[in-house]
């Protein structure tokens, strides 16, 4: 009667919620239609319906738009990422239990199709494949050289003669006696540094530039620059000394420029000169002098006394004529850098030698990715000249950024055309880079795809359980070791910075470091180079990496160094290769740890063993003949058995006779008892006695000084 009750109750609330009357007990037992309960039926309008299919279609569509991600064949992880609107981590685990290595996915690394494709459906969402859109070949924007002058518009030229040879064979003395100027006694160590170019005129009224290269291995290339320029090599050569290294490197070089040479056999006037031993030895090398039937010129000269020179300036201006050499000093200028510099006042500047045209204040220049307006021009006297025509060495003023050295200056209509040259080229080599990294990272994908392919190979018939287990403990020890590797890298690296005073030096310091061969030992890093003082901004770069600032024929102003000093950054300014080199060898050799070396003392051999009571311990006691040298208890010692080392420690007792004492010496007993009370002796042991000491390591790197 309850539950009847409660449900006619629960009948009669609901009729009543509906408005209509409650249904009374008899009629809900008997077949008399109960009163109808009136409903209510809202009827939706058509804007209602309009409004609500709307918005679920909307939902519809951006569900879809959300699960829809654009790809292409080549794309990175973080391209990926963008595109499917999620972080990188997601993409990492999207791709986790599959054969990518996730360990060496980097955000820059690019995916294969297939698993940008799988990335995209474990997230869920679909992929389409992006328009291809057609992208505009960019317009070459380049300047070239003009094309061969008319022969009718050419006009003779002086010859433009670089100086060529070894290390102190007299170059640079001969040409202070040439153009009657103190450059030796300027240069420090007798070292000519940079390329340096000079117009001499001689008393017929001749002119000659001439262009003096470093004879110093270090130079090299700028030695072999000097020659894809010049006319006429003068190749010096000392009597006494005869034909070395750098003498036969000029000789390939003037060889392989196609450049004609005249012999100047130097150093005449010595007691111990042999020209006639020079040539022969130059006819090994393919260089055949007059004297031995051959068509180069051989002038015996003293540059020091300024014996024939007269002569050789005269062989050299015949030569010239013999070459018919011509400029033509209309149209757009063209030259070669020879040296670039930073001048305090003047700013970038370069020595350039002008091939064709004339240059004047105001034309606008292009070499490499650096443009100039011309401002000023000064000769070798550093005197202000309005033009400068074809074989004239002229120092340009008006650089925007500082060419490097070797460049090709090419002459354009204006400022707007330079910048689109300068611009164009940048493009180009951000280009030719991009496509180099693009290389190493297919090269790096392709390595560790068959490292893996392999490492699953061998794994293929165990249980994917048993095949997760044998990588993690594969895998385990990497991650212990990662840190300790890190800080001893860190601990073996020398950051440098080098500065010079010319482009030339620069690249030249560059050239040695290049030889490092020494990773193994200390890496060195080249955080940074440049032309001219050193400046705060130096200061604050070593500071940020902890490193060393080699200078180069530089200064630094007291400012500089005071805070060089508080900020406690190493200075190293030269004026000498030599040193600068050894000294950064001896900074090198201080990073390495030292190693121990052992010094053996004494050698004794085991007579008998016997057991002695001290306290209530029994000690084992070694009876000794010693057999070179002496035992000192202060040292350690090394318990030997056939080959094998039993031991290795130090003496806890050490007795002859009954007395202890502190060493015994060759020829005498006594008996040692070692500081390990487990160790059993043997007659036969031999115990040695050495002494540890700290050596200093030096890098193995030679720079050829």
């Amino acid at each position: 009667m309850k539950r009847m009750a409660a449900l006619i109750g629960r009948t009669s609330l609901s009729c009543w919620h509906h408005g209509g009357p409650p249904l009374s007990p008899v009629s809900a037992w008997t077949n008399k239609p109960p009163y109808t309960c009136s409903q209510i039926r809202h009827l939706a309008s058509k804007q209602d319906k309009a409004r609500f299919k709307g918005e679920k279609l909307k939902s519809q569509l951006e569900k879809q738009q959300k699960q829809e991600v654009e790809i292409k064949q080549r794309m990175s992880v973080s391209e990926l990422a963008s595109a499917m609107k999620r972080d990188i981590d997601h993409v990492y685990e999207a791709l986790l239990n599959t054969e990518v290595d996730l360990d060496e996915l980097e955000p820059d690394t690019m995916l294969e199709e297939k698993w940008i494709k799988e990335a995209v459906k474990r997230s869920g969402m679909k992929y389409r494949w992006a328009k291809l859109v057609e992208t505009k070949v960019r317009e070459n924007k380049d300047i070239q050289r003009q094309p061969p002058p008319d022969p009718a518009q050419l006009v003779t030229r002086a010859p433009v003669v670089t100086i060529m040879g070894h290390i102190d064979h007299g170059k640079t003395t001969l040409l202070d006696s040439l153009r009657k100027s103190q450059i030796v006694a300027q240069e420090a160590g007798g070292i000519t540094q940079h390329i340096g170019a000079f117009r001499v005129e001689l008393p017929s009224g001749e002119k000659i530039t001439f262009l003096d290269t470093p004879g110093h291995a270090a130079f090299s290339a700028m030695r072999a620059r000097g020659t894809m320029i010049t006319d006429i090599v003068i190749l010096v050569v000392a009597a006494d000394d005869g034909v070395m290294k750098q003498t036969i490197e000029s000789i390939e070089l003037a060889k392989k420029a196609k450049v004609p040479i005249i012999v100047a056999v130097n150093k005449c006037d010595k007691p111990q000169a042999d020209p006639q031993r020079v040539k022969q030895e130059l006819a090994g090398h393919d260089v055949i002098c007059e004297d031995l039937g051959g068509e180069i010129q051989a002038i015996h000269v003293s540059a020091l006394k300024g014996d024939n020179l007269l002569e050789l300036a005269e062989a050299t201006v015949t030569l010239a004529e013999v070459l018919e050499l011509k400029g033509d000093p209309t149209g757009l200028v063209e030259g070669s850098v020879i040296e670039s510099r930073t001048d305090k006042g003047k700013g970038p500047v370069t020595t350039a030698i002008i091939q064709r045209g004339t240059l004047r204040k105001g034309c606008t220049l292009v070499a490499g990715k650096c443009w100039a307006k011309v401002r000023f021009m000064f000769d070798e006297n550093n005197q202000a000249v309005k033009e400068a025509g074809p074989s004239i060495a002229v120092e340009i003023v008006g650089w925007k950024d500082l060419p490097s050295a070797g460049e090709e200056i090419l002459e354009v209509e204006s400022e707007q055309r330079a910048r689109e040259v300068v611009e164009w080229r940048s493009y180009m080599e951000e280009q030719d880079k991009l496509k180099d990294e693009q290389q190493v990272i297919e090269a790096k994908q392709k390595q560790h795809h068959d490292t893996y392919k392999k490492e699953r190979e061998s794994l293929a018939h165990l249980s994917w359980r048993q095949r997760r287990a044998a990588l993690y403990k594969a895998n385990k020890h990497k991650g212990i070791h990662r840190p300790s590797e890190r800080t001893e890298n860190e601990e073996l690296t020398m950051p440098i910075i080098i500065k010079g005073d010319v482009d030339g030096s620069v690249e030249a310091l560059l050239n040695i470091l290049e030889s490092y061969d020494a990773d193994d030992q200390c890496l060195l890093d080249v955080v940074h180079f440049g032309v001219g003082d050193i400046s705060e901004k130096d200061i604050n770069l070593a500071e940020t990496f902890s490193g060393i600032i080699y200078g180069f024929n530089v200064s630094a102003h007291k400012s500089i160094q005071q805070l060089a000093e508080k900020k406690g950054i190493s200075l190293r300014l030269h004026r000498v290769i030599y040193k600068l080199l050894d000294e950064l060898k001896e900074d090198l050799s201080s990073k390495l740890p030292p190693t121990t070396e052992e010094n053996i003392l004494g050698e004794a051999s085991v007579l008998a063993t016997f057991t002695v009571t001290v306290g209530k311990k029994k000690l084992a006691v070694a009876g000794c003949r010693v057999q070179k040298g002496q035992l000192d208890k202060k040292m350690k010692f090394r318990l030997i058995r056939g080959r094998d080392m039993i031991w290795d420690g130090s003496v806890t007792t050490l007795k002859h006779l009954k007395d202890d004492v502190l060493t015994v010496k060759t020829g005498m007993e006594c008996g040692l008892s070692l500081d390990n009370e487990d160790l059993e002796y043997k007659p036969g042991d031999a115990i040695i006695c050495y002494s540890e000491s700290e050596v200093k390591q030096k890098i193995s790197w030679d720079p050829g000084f």
